[in-house]
C-alpha cells in the first residue's frame, strides 16, 4: 500500500535503496544452501527436497531481518510468523514428496534392471535354442536326403538312419516341451492340482526312469531317506523336478562317479537333496545356475547322451516348478561335487 503523501516514484526510490541491502543478507544464505545441496548430492532425495524448500524461506527471513535493521516491529513480527507457517507447511510436504519420489525412482531403477535382465535372458535363450535346434535339424535333413537319394540302401544302414532320425526327433520334441513348460511358468499359466504326495514314491519313479541312462554312463545312483515326508503338490510336476535334478547330476558326473539322492524332514519342510561328483561349480557361476539357457563354462555343447534335451532349460523349469509349490531350491558346492537342495512344505 502507498501511504498518503508518498508518490509512486518515492516508493520506487525506497525499493531501489533497500534492494542491495536485502540481496546482501539473502545471497549468503542462498550460497550456503547451494553448498549444503552439493554436500547432500549423494544423500537421500527427501533431505535434498527439504533443503530446497528451506533455502528460499530462510533467505526471505534473513533478508527481511536485515532490511528492518532487526527492529521487531509489528510488520516484522507478522512477516516472521508468515515465514514460520510457510516452513511448517512446506518442510513436511517436501519430506513426504521426497520420499515418494525416491521410492518411485528406486522402483523404476529396479524395474529397468529387471527388464534389462529379462531381455538379456531372452536373447541368450533365443541364441541357445537357435544353436541347439540347428544341429539336430541339419542332421535330420542330411539323413533324410541320403535316404531319399538312395545313397543309403542297405537294410541295416536304413534302420540305423531311421533310429538316429528318431533319436534327434525325440530330442527336438523334448526341447519344444521344455519351451512350452517354461512359457507356462513365466506367464503364470501353470495350474497345479494339489494333493498329498509321498515324496518317496516320486523319487523312486524318477530314479527308475533315469537308471538306464546312469548305467550307460557307468554312474552309480544311490538313494537314502530319513523319514517319509508327504508334501502338498502335483505328482507330475514334482516328478519332473526330481527327474531334472537327477538327470542334471548324471550328466555332469564322470564315469564311475556317484549320484546320491536323499529325502527327509527338516523342521516343517520336506527336504530333497541331490549330490553329484561334478567337481564343483565356480563360485561366480553359482548365482546363475538357475538362469534360463545357462549351462556354465564347462558345458557349451549339447549333450547327446540322452540325459538332457539340450536347451539348458531344465534347472530354470525346476526352479519355477518348486516355487509354484511354494518351495525353495538352492545349490552349493559339497564334497566332490555340488548339492541341489529342494525344500517343500509338508502336507
Amino acid at each position: 500500500m502507498i501511504e498518503s503523501g508518498e508518490s509512486f516514484d518515492d516508493l520506487l526510490t525506497h525499493v531501489w535503496h533497500i534492494l542491495p541491502l536485502a540481496l546482501a543478507f539473502a545471497l549468503p544464505v542462498a550460497l550456503l544452501g547451494g553448498l549444503v545441496l552439493f554436500w547432500l548430492r549423494r544423500g537421500s532425495l527427501a533431505s535434498t527436497m527439504t533443503v530446497l524448500v528451506l533455502i528460499p524461506v530462510l533467505a526471505t527471513l534473513v533478508g527481511v531481518l536485515g532490511v528492518s535493521g532487526f527492529m521487531f516491529t509489528t510488520a516484522l513480527t507478522t512477516m516472521l510468523i508468515v515465514c514460520l507457517l510457510v516452513a511448517l507447511i512446506t518442510v513436511p510436504a517436501a519430506i513426504v514428496l521426497g520420499r515418494a519420489i525416491a521410492l518411485r525412482s528406486v522402483w523404476e531403477r529396479e524395474a529397468r534392471s529387471r527388464e534389462r535382465a529379462a531381455e538379456a535372458s531372452r536373447r541368450e535363450l533365443v541364441a541357445w535354442i537357435s544353436h541347439d535346434l540347428r544341429s539336430p535339424l541339419a542332421g535330420i535333413q542330411a539323413m533324410a536326403e541320403a535316404l531319399a537319394d538312395g545313397i543309403v540302401s542297405e537294410p541295416g544302414e536304413v534302420a540305423g538312419y531311421a533310429q538316429r532320425i528318431s533319436g534327434e526327433t525325440t530330442r527336438l520334441s523334448g526341447m519344444v516341451g521344455d519351451l512350452f513348460e517354461l512359457s507356462r511358468i513365466t506367464a503364470g499359466a501353470l495350474q497345479l492340482t494339489l494333493s498329498a504326495v509321498p515324496l518317496r514314491d516320486v523319487v523312486s519313479d524318477a530314479l527308475a526312469a533315469q537308471t538306464p541312462v546312469a548305467e550307460r554312463k557307468k554312474v552309480r545312483v544311490l538313494a537314502s531317506e530319513n523319514g517319509q515326508p508327504v508334501v502338498a503338490g502335483s505328482d507330475p510336476e514334482l516328478a519332473r523336478v526330481v527327474r531334472n535334478l537327477v538327470s542334471n547330476a548324471i550328466r555332469h558326473t564322470p564315469p564311475d562317479g556317484t549320484v546320491a539322492v536323499q529325502i527327509g524332514i527338516d523342521g516343517g519342510d520336506a527336504l530333497l537333496a541331490v549330490d553329484d561328483s561334478c567337481g564343483g561349480i565356480p563360485e561366480d557361476e553359482l548365482p546363475r545356475v538357475f538362469d534360463v539357457a545357462f549351462r556354465g563354462t564347462q558345458a557349451r555343447t549339447p549333450d547327446r547322451s540322452g540325459t538332457t534335451s539340450g536347451g539348458g532349460l531344465g534347472l530354470a523349469i525346476t526352479k519355477g516348478l518348486v516355487e509354484a509349490h511354494r518351495g525353495r531350491i538352492g545349490v552349493h558346492n559339497h564334497g566332490p561335487g555340488c548339492r541341489f537342495e529342494v525344500r517343500l512344505p509338508l502336507a
